[in-house]
């Protein structure tokens, strides 16, 4: 008895005769939609719903895993950008650094904030005269071409401690939580700075980068990584945070390192589970508080009076 056997085509095209279904769906697939699995062929619809279900990777904080530190290079791109910002408008420095009290006159010049005295027709200037954004844009912000002993070579500095240091942590952490870190850090920088030293002008990135330098090395222990170079790493860090009480803000330094390696050791020892993204936000609004609540109290204190000279 003669039988004519049935045709079969492929789902995604019908005029494509095969013979081939997939292992997961069943449905027959032609050669240009195969795709090689454990076993047999599977279609792309199904390759598809298979990524979507797997488990994405998570770095030690339970970020999401990225090869290229985009963070990093957007933090330099900006950071360069401030400077060259800074040298077609020398006022940038003056309008956007961390500075605590200050007083302007009214010949537009700048006066030392003295405690205990009267404002007069002087405007406070300052975290103290409201200028509150300060604490941030400082850190953005290095010493121009003609300041002082260090120059350009401020930026240039800072900028490769950056790109080298950034590349480390920032794929150990993830992109949103090494942002997070990069920023508590510098305002950890710059409230020290408003509690100990005031009167002081600062600019920089350090206090973030030396945040950087914490991270890495809180996350290096956690991940058991081998410690012999991280260690030399931590000695020349601390050292040039010594070598800087001479030439630059070690206050600023000094921030940024205690609020990075906190900020980073909440983030690698936070307990897993569904709920751990929450103690991780829930720890950075902590700490945002704390230097909220450190500055308000210093800047009350500072208000009680101020004096030019």
């Amino acid at each position: 008895m003669d039988s004519e056997s049935t045709v079969t085509t492929c789902y995604r095209h019908p005029k494509v005769e095969c013979h081939v279904s997939c292992v997961r769906c069943e449905r027959y697939i032609c050669p240009d939609c195969m795709r090689e699995a454990a076993v047999g062929h599977q279609c792309p619809e199904c390759v598809k719903e298979g990524v979507r279900s797997m488990r994405q990777a998570r770095t030690v904080a339970g970020g999401r895993v990225s090869a290229v530190p985009v963070v990093t290079y957007a933090l330099i791109v900006v950071n360069v950008l401030a400077y060259l910002a800074e040298v077609a408008l020398p006022g940038v420095v003056d309008r956007f650094a961390m500075l605590g009290a200050g007083l302007v006159g009214p010949d537009g010049e700048h006066y030392v904030w003295v405690e205990g005295g009267h404002f007069g027709v002087f405007r406070p200037e300052g975290v103290v005269g409201g200028e509150w954004y300060r604490l941030l844009t400082g850190a953005f912000l290095h010493l121009p071409p003609t300041g002082g002993t260090f120059g350009i070579l401020h930026i240039v500095m800072n900028m490769v401690v950056l790109w080298n240091l950034g590349r480390a942590v920032e794929p150990m952490l993830g992109r949103v939580h090494h942002l997070a870190l990069y920023l508590l850090s510098a305002l950890g920088g710059s409230v020290l700075v408003l509690l100990l030293a005031p009167l002081d002008m600062v600019v920089g990135a350090s206090g973030a980068i030396f945040g950087l330098g914490a991270a890495y090395y809180v996350v290096a222990r956690r991940i058991g990584a081998d410690m012999s170079a991280v260690n030399r790493f931590m000695a020349g860090l601390l050292l040039w945070l010594v070598v800087s009480a001479v030439f630059t803000s070690w206050e600023g330094h000094l921030g940024g390192l205690l609020a990075g390696g906190a900020v980073a050791a909440v983030f690698v020892h936070a307990p897993r589970g569904r709920h751990r993204a929450w103690v991780q936000v829930g720890a950075c609004l902590v700490v945002l508080a704390l230097f909220v609540v450190l500055a308000a109290v210093k800047v009350a204190d500072l208000t009680g009076g101020g004096v030019f000279r």
